[in-house]
């Protein structure tokens, strides 16, 4: 009888582990960085510029190394960010008053209405996003997300 067990045992399919918990947010990010760039595509700007326009929307008048940081992009590579939302008039740079050596990046009329019109289809992803989830899930994932971002940063 124990014969018969192991050779059950060896003959079942070993069990997979579940994948890893970074591989499932690296999955999210990348559908959703899709989608976003699907919706914003139209308008001519990516999806990391897009969010470089949130950023600014909810903090205007940040430095470049901060919007870098709040945009997750590096610093050298939000100068040209930068300069292509400048140069389609959606920010402005101007000298911080407090320390003239230093710009501040600054959203503009313009950028600020290209955001709202994307508003919408940008929620109509997220609802989708969590469609299946409760309200309180999605609750509870919004603190679990934040909370796993404030460990490492």
């Amino acid at each position: 009888m124990a014969g018969t067990q192991t050779t059950q045992a060896a003959s079942a399919p070993p069990r997979k582990a579940p994948p890893s918990l970074l591989y499932m947010v690296k999955q999210v990010e990348l559908v959703v960085r899709s989608h976003l760039d699907e919706l914003v595509r139209p308008s001519g700007i990516t999806a990391l510029q897009y969010t470089a326009l949130t950023v600014l929307e909810r903090h205007d008048g940040l430095s470049a190394a901060q919007l870098a940081r709040d945009s997750f992009v590096t610093a050298q590579s939000i100068a040209d960010l930068v300069r292509s939302l400048e140069g389609r008039g959606l920010v402005r740079r101007e000298r911080n008053p407090r320390n003239r050596r230093e710009l501040l990046i600054l959203l503009t009329d313009e950028g600020r209405e290209l955001l709202d019109r994307h508003a919408g289809p940008v929620r109509e992803l997220e609802e989708r996003m969590v469609r299946e989830l409760t309200a309180h899930q999605t609750e509870q994932l919004r603190t679990a997300l934040s909370k796993a971002w404030h460990a490492l940063s």
